[in-house]
């Protein structure tokens, strides 16, 4: 099942169907869907997709020797490689043009770690002889760090030769749902907030099977559970000192989410160690610091707190490395009733504000929001916070929100505490036009459907959220 990406795969057909060569690198964490949709866009088309592997340089030169040459020969010799690398590249410019050929080079970093000189040898046959082919060259990896050195990098060497990018991120919620037709709306918001939006990790749960069960076999279960395990490899396999980054990561999912707060908790004793360690998660994509939508100068604000960006590391973190003792001796009944169900609403609901703020940014992207925000978050100090905020500066004017994920229908007083928390976070900025969201899990009270129609609040259930409308 191959889902959504339409922006992804127009950026390809629009490479594809240029008048020169490209080369297109395509780099994210990995099980986000970069093979998947590599596959999807080159099915139709003549390509040679090769997977570079953990194997010798040599075992992957004649790898890929043989699919070059088998690319335009019916029979490829047993045994054939090119002598070199390089001779291999030169080669690519040798191939029928018409069709256009797709070369796509899935996991590069592999072939970089196999050998250093290999981006220095592409840029070398790009230069000389394959930008004046009409080739689309296609880079892909997974070791996000690596790709944005080695290869984007103002020091990499083919700095420069590519002709477009992109950093693949997991689905958002309205494409996540897609993968549950047999949910229910507040089921497919649940899925998610509990696995996010990695393709890979959305397809081991089942819409057959309610939350809890799919959370007992999928996540908690030490011996068959598909995901038990899928964040220790992640991590081990990209990190040389994982267990600070565990306890770091740990600390957060755990709430504590400023700097000073994770260093005590995650025992990384000195602060600046641990700013480092978090730095490089940041590289990683793994986590965000976020500030108040109200700051000018984000890099420079005190108040910036740190997030888990993926949801099911987020889960992880909370709810498995603390009781992997526990699900080792076979207690995951016991964890589950006892640890996760009583604690899960508190846990989605910072998940129920990410959408609700995804959600205000694409209501942005479409139009069809009455003004041009310069920055879209949360907002607080230490006196209120607001969970939603699309703000403008410049014409005066911000949209509020606040998200309430409880079984109980939202009332007036949630607006009235709305527009008090407004009156103490923007008491310092000239805005003159606030405009008012409220979101709700199940819905509304009958009074503050009639004040929101009044006063033209708007108002969204996680309905409206999961289908986008």
């Amino acid at each position: 099942m191959f889902i959504d990406r339409k922006t992804e795969l127009e950026q390809l057909s629009q490479l594809y169907n240029s008048d020169h060569a490209e080369l297109f690198v395509l780099y994210g964490r990995r099980r986000v869907g970069k093979t998947e949709l590599l596959r999807a866009f080159c099915a139709d088309k003549p390509h040679i997709f090769f997977i570079a592997t953990l194997s010798s340089d040599s075992e992957q030169l004649a790898t890929f020797s043989q699919q070059v040459y088998g690319f335009s020969h019916a029979e490829v010799p047993a045994g054939f490689t090119f002598p070199s690398w390089e001779a291999a590249f030169l080669a690519l410019a040798d191939l029928p043009m018409q069709p256009r050929p797709i070369i796509l080079l899935d996991e590069f970093t592999y072939l970089i770690s196999g050998n250093k000189a290999i981006p220095s040898i592409l840029q070398k046959i790009w230069d000389e002889k394959l930008k004046n082919t009409h080739l689309l060259l296609v880079l892909c990896g997974s070791y996000i760090g690596m790709m944005e050195t080695e290869v984007l990098g103002y020091q990499a060497p083919l700095y420069g030769r590519r002709t477009a990018s992109t950093l693949l991120r997991p689905l958002d919620l309205p494409s996540s749902s897609l993968f549950f037709p047999k949910y229910s709306a507040e089921n497919q918001f649940l899925a998610w907030a509990v696995i996010g939006g990695m393709p890979y990790y959305l397809r081991t749960f089942s819409d057959h099977e309610n939350i809890f069960t799919n959370i007992r076999k999928n996540i908690l279960d030490a011996q068959t559970g598909a995901l038990f395990n899928e964040p220790r490899l992640l991590l081990m396999e990209e990190l040389r000192e994982p267990r600070n980054y565990f306890s770091i990561l740990r600390a957060i999912a755990q709430g504590h989410t400023r700097l000073n707060e994770i260093a005590q908790a995650s025992g990384v004793s000195e602060v600046t160690a641990a700013a480092r360690y978090l730095d490089i998660l940041q590289q990683m994509h793994l986590i965000t610091r976020r500030v108040p939508a109200t700051d000018t100068q984000p890099e420079k604000s005190r108040k910036g707190i740190y997030q888990i960006d993926d949801h099911f590391l987020r889960f992880w973190f909370r709810y498995v490395q603390p009781n992997q003792s526990g699900l080792d001796l076979g207690l995951a009944d016991a964890i589950l009733s006892q640890r996760i169900r009583p604690d899960l609403d508190n846990f989605v609901a910072p998940a129920f504000e990410e959408a609700a703020q995804s959600f205000v940014a694409r209501l942005a992207q479409t139009g069809k929001l009455n003004f041009l925000p310069e920055r879209i978050g949360g907002c607080w100090d230490r006196e209120a916070e607001i969970d939603v905020m699309a703000i403008s500066l410049s014409e005066k004017v911000a949209l509020v929100g606040e998200c309430k994920w409880s079984i109980n229908p939202v009332g007036t007083n949630i607006l009235e505490d709305l527009k008090q928390k407004v009156q103490v976070l923007l008491k310092n900025y000239e805005i003159q036009k606030v405009q008012y969201a409220l979101f709700a899990r199940t819905g509304f009270t009958p009074a503050l459907e009639q004040q929101a129609k009044t006063e033209e609040v708007g108002l969204f259930t996680v309905d409206s959220l999961v289908k986008d409308q």
